[in-house]
């Protein structure tokens, strides 16, 4: 089987998880708090109603593959093909009644991401990438994305969720980057990478992310034209600190501030 083989699986996974998730959505449903103290890590039935419908598809239709979800853990992730599921990035914007969540899908062939897609059904959007190429379907219909051209950090619009995600140290890096930005917005979470991958945003900086928080958006992103790394340099599927810039001018310059 090729990447494209999986693109109309991918679909019905993405088409399962929001009629899942819909229901719950602007409701008065249970919140958990997978946290203690005073950090707060939502999970709300629909996340894990969501996560389970997909991980039974793909265990019907590929009992070989893998599996890598946010809320019931890992099944082989050795395997050749490994699913990265996130089914509801953004479970504090979802909990509040914003429509800046979504579900992420992603397909690992040998570790690496393959094939990505972020849906959001409230809105009825899905942004798809293999690398290659990327695209957007939705209420306006279907067309190709990519990145926009920017030339410095000072004509750049920069998005994170929120700064408070970080520590200080990191805080004060970003902020390095935050002072030479001509706009500077928060919010977003997985919402605001598809941004960048459409062209209505240059910067996605963010830090102590999963997996599963960005191994979808990758495939997009590069698929758009884009540069997608760890603060370092290194590959952003596996998580960690994470900038994200559709021009590899910009993401050179912040890089060098945010390893001052």
């Amino acid at each position: 089987m090729t990447v494209i083989d999986f693109a109309a699986f991918i679909e019905k996974l993405a088409t399962a998880s929001g009629e899942t998730i819909l229901p719950f959505f602007r409701t008065s449903l249970g919140i958990e708090n997978k946290k203690s103290g005073h950090e707060f890590d939502p999970v709300t039935e629909a996340d894990r109603a969501a996560e389970a419908a997909m991980r039974k598809l793909i265990s019907m239709h590929f009992p070989q593959h893998g599996i890598v979800g946010e809320e019931f853990g890992s099944e082989r992730p050795d395997a050749e093909y490994v699913w990265v599921l996130d089914p509801i990035d953004g479970t504090k914007a979802f909990i509040g009644g914003f429509p800046v969540w979504g579900t992420l899908i992603a397909l690992l062939h040998h570790g690496e991401p393959a094939f990505g897609m972020m849906h959001q059904p409230f809105i009825r959007e899905r942004f798809t990438g293999d690398n290659g190429s990327a695209r957007y379907r939705g209420p306006v219909g279907e067309r190709k994305l990519s990145v926009r051209r920017c030339s410095s950090l000072r004509e750049a619009t920069l998005y994170t969720t929120t700064p408070l995600l970080m520590n200080e140290a990191q805080r004060a890096l970003f902020g390095q980057v935050e002072q030479e930005v001509r706009l500077s917005r928060y919010g977003g979470d997985c919402y605001a990478y598809c941004m960048l991958a459409a062209g209505h945003v240059d910067l996605v900086i963010e830090a102590g992310l999963n997996s599963y928080d960005i191994a979808a958006l990758v495939p997009i992103i590069a698929g758009a034209g884009g540069i997608v790394t760890t603060w370092d340099g290194k590959p952003a599927h596996g998580g960690g600190n994470i900038i994200a810039a559709g021009d590899p001018r910009i993401h050179q310059e912040a890089m060098k501030l945010l390893n001052s």
